[in-house]
């Protein structure tokens, strides 16, 4: 298990592209619009 201090690093350095895709495909499965996501991060 990976500790904390590199967990945070690692998260901290993704970029919202390469983690935006994986919403969409999550908000869309739960029956949520892409318009809906995007009012939410804004």
């Amino acid at each position: 298990m990976q500790n904390s201090s590199t967990t945070d690093q690692r998260i901290a350095s993704m970029t919202l592209a390469s983690v935006y895709p994986h919403y969409v495909n999550k908000v869309e499965k739960k029956g949520r619009t892409k318009a809906e996501l995007d009012q939410v991060i804004r």
